[in-house]
C-alpha cells in the first residue's frame, strides 16, 4: 500500500473521529466526568409532563404555550428516575418568550394536579434580570438575585454576604434565543448556578426547617404569555453526600491533622505538639468529630486520608511542603469534597502546579517575591459573620503573621476572617524572597487577610491561617477557638454558635509533645503571665 494511500486513510479516521465527538457530547461527557444523561435525546422516557404542552423537538424537551393553548398556572415535567441529593445537572436550553426554569430537590404541591410542583428553581428567561437567580417556587420565593452570594437564615429569608459579579457583566455572556449551557451544583446545603461557564449566584441554605436535602428534578413552564422552551444534553452527576451535620447529631466526620517533621527549636513551629492540641480539644468538644494526628510529615500509609471528612496541615513549606510530592491524590480528594485546612508554613508552596492546586482547593497561598512573613502584632478589631467567627472575640496577638497572599482573582468565592493593617515596620527589612517586594510596599496602610475561608465550586471547603509560629499562642482562647472552628467548618459539622467548645490550656500542656527538649533559659513564668493576660 502505497504512503499516500496510507496517508488518505489516516485523514478519513481521523475526520471520523472527529465528527464522532462533536456528534456525542453526550456521551464524551458521562465518560469523562460522571455524568450520565437523563433524557435520550428522542423519547420522554422516564419524563412526566402535561402532553398537552410537551414533547419532543429536534432532539430537544420542548415546552410549548401559545395563546390558544394556555397553562393555567406554572406546570412541569419532572424526571420520574430518582430524587437525587448532593448532583452536579448540566443541560442546554434555548427561551424564547417569558420565563422558565429548572426544579432541584423539589416537591409534591399538595391539592394541585400531578404536574405541580415547588422547590428550588434555576430560573431563566428571554428578558435581561432573571436568569441564573435561585428561586423557591412555593418555597420561600426569591433566595438570591443574579450576581449575589447569599445565606438563608433561621428566619426563612436570604441575606446578602457577598458578591458573584455584576449581574449586567454576567447578562452580557447569556445569549438571546439560542442555546446557553446551565450548570447546578448541589451539595449538602450549598447551591451554585452557572450560565455558559459563569457563577450566577451562590447559596448556602442554613435554614433548618425549610431546607431540602433531596427531590424532584423538573422542568417550567409558566403561565402567562405565550413560550417556547427547549432542553437538551440532559446530564446528572449524583455524588457522595457530604452534607454539613448538626453539632451532636449524626455520623462522626473524620479529621486528619498531619503534623510536619521538627522545624525551629522550642516553642516554635512545634508541628507534633500543636497539631495534638487542636485533636485534643474537637475529640472532646462534643461534636460528631474524630481527630487523629499523623506525624513526621506526609502519612506512610496515605489510605488514612481516603474517608477523610478535613485534612489539617500543619508544616514547614516552600519546596519542602510534604503537599508538593502528592497534588494528584490532594486533587482527588478535594473533588470528593474534602475540606483543606492549612496553618502557618504549610499555606506556602512554590509557584505554579502547586500554588495552583492550593488557589483551587483553600482559595489563597504564600507565593515567594508576593508573600511576606514578618513579625508583629495583629489588632483584629472585629469578626465577620461567618460560622468560623462563631464565639471568636476581637483579639490581638504577636505571631509570625504572613499576610498579602496570592488570592483567587478577584476574591472570588473567598471570604476573608482576620483581617488587619499591618504596620510600616512590618517592610523594614530589604525586598526578598520573603521579606518584601515592590507589589507589597505600595500596600502600606491597607487592610491585609491573614486568614480566610474558600467555598470551592464543587462545594468542597478550605481554609488558610497563617498565624501559628509561636507554640504558645495556642493557649489563647480566640486564636484557638478560630482554628477549631474552621477546622469543624470544613469537615461540614455545624459549628455552635458559640464557637467549639475548648477548655483553657494550662502550661503543661503546652510543653508536652514538643520535639526539643526546654532550653535553660525558658522562662515559664513569661508564658503563665500571657496566658493569664489572654484568658482572664
Amino acid at each position: 500500500m502505497t504512503s499516500q494511500r496510507l496517508f488518505r486513510i489516516h485523514t478519513s479516521l481521523f475526520c471520523s473521529l472527529i465528527c464522532l465527538i462533536l456528534a456525542t457530547p453526550q456521551l464524551l461527557q458521562a465518560e469523562d466526568k460522571g455524568f450520565q444523561p437523563i433524557f435520550d435525546g428522542k423519547t420522554l422516557k422516564n419524563w412526566d409532563g402535561d402532553p398537552r404542552f410537551w414533547s419532543v423537538k429536534d432532539g430537544a424537551i420542548t415546552g410549548i404555550t401559545t395563546k390558544d393553548n394556555p397553562t393555567q398556572g406554572n406546570t412541569f415535567i419532572i424526571w420520574r428516575g430518582g430524587e437525587p441529593g448532593d448532583f452536579e445537572l448540566k443541560l442546554q436550553y434555548k427561551i424564547i418568550g417569558h420565563n422558565s426554569g429548572i426544579q432541584y430537590r423539589s416537591f409534591p404541591i399538595k391539592g394541585a394536579d400531578k404536574w405541580r410542583i415547588g422547590g428550588y428553581q434555576a430560573d431563566m428567561e428571554a428578558g435581561d434580570k432573571y436568569s441564573g437567580i435561585l428561586y423557591g417556587e412555593k418555597f420561600r420565593g426569591i433566595l438570591a438575585l443574579r450576581g449575589e452570594k447569599t445565606v438563608i437564615g433561621k428566619n426563612h429569608k436570604p441575606k446578602v454576604v457577598g458578591s458573584v459579579g455584576d449581574t449586567d457583566e454576567i447578562q452580557k455572556h447569556i445569549k438571546k434565543e439560542d442555546w446557553n449551557d446551565y450548570h447546578i451544583i448541589a451539595r449538602g446545603n450549598h447551591f451554585i448556578h452557572k450560565i455558559n461557564g459563569i457563577t450566577t449566584v451562590d447559596v448556602t441554605d442554613n435554614d433548618v426547617d425549610m431546607r431540602r436535602d433531596k427531590g424532584l428534578i423538573a422542568l417550567q413552564l409558566h403561565a402567562g404569555p405565550p413560550m417556547e422552551v427547549q432542553f437538551r444534553d440532559i446530564q446528572l452527576k449524583e455524588l457522595p453526600a457530604s452534607r454539613e451535620t448538626s453539632s451532636t447529631d449524626g455520623a462522626k466526620k473524620k479529621v486528619v491533622l498531619i503534623a510536619g517533621k521538627k522545624s525551629h527549636g522550642y516553642g516554635a513551629h512545634e508541628h507534633r505538639a500543636g497539631c495534638m492540641l487542636l485533636a485534643e480539644a474537637l475529640n472532646n468538644s462534643g461534636l460528631n468529630i474524630e481527630a487523629t494526628v499523623v506525624t513526621e510529615g506526609w502519612p506512610k500509609d496515605a489510605s488514612i486520608l481516603d474517608d477523610a471528612d478535613s485534612i489539617v496541615i500543619y508544616c514547614d513549606g516552600g519546596g519542602r511542603h510534604p503537599y508538593n510530592e502528592h497534588l494528584d491524590e490532594l486533587d482527588e480528594l478535594a473533588k470528593q469534597g474534602v475540606g483543606m485546612v492549612n496553618i502557618h508554613y504549610g499555606v506556602e508552596v512554590p509557584k505554579g502546579k502547586s500554588g495552583d492546586a492550593f488557589l483551587r482547593w483553600i482559595g489563597g497561598y504564600f507565593e515567594e517575591w508576593w508573600s511576606v512573613n514578618p513579625h508583629w502584632t495583629a489588632d483584629y478589631k472585629s469578626l465577620p459573620s461567618h460560622p468560623i467567627a462563631n464565639g471568636v472575640k476581637p483579639f490581638s496577638i504577636n505571631d509570625e503573621w504572613y499576610y498579602h497572599m496570592r488570592f483567587q482573582p478577584e476574591m472570588k468565592n473567598v471570604d476573608p476572617i482576620l483581617t488587619a493593617v499591618p504596620p510600616k515596620e512590618t517592610l523594614k527589612r530589604p525586598d526578598g524572597a520573603h521579606s518584601g517586594n515592590p507589589a507589597v510596599r505600595k500596600t502600606v496602610g491597607q487592610p491585609q487577610h491573614m486568614a480566610w475561608a474558600y467555598e470551592r465550586p464543587d462545594g468542597g471547603r478550605g481554609f488558610g491561617f497563617t498565624g501559628g509560629h509561636f507554640h504558645w499562642n495556642w493557649g489563647n482562647d480566640d486564636f484557638r477557638k478560630l482554628v477549631l472552628n474552621a477546622i469543624a467548618w470544613s469537615a461540614r459539622v455545624k459549628v455552635p454558635a458559640d464557637g467549639v467548645a475548648s477548655a483553657p490550656v494550662t502550661l503543661e500542656q503546652l510543653e508536652a509533645n514538643q520535639d526539643y527538649p526546654q532550653p535553660d533559659n525558658f522562662n515559664p513564668a513569661r508564658i503563665k503571665a500571657l496566658l493569664a493576660q489572654w484568658n482572664q
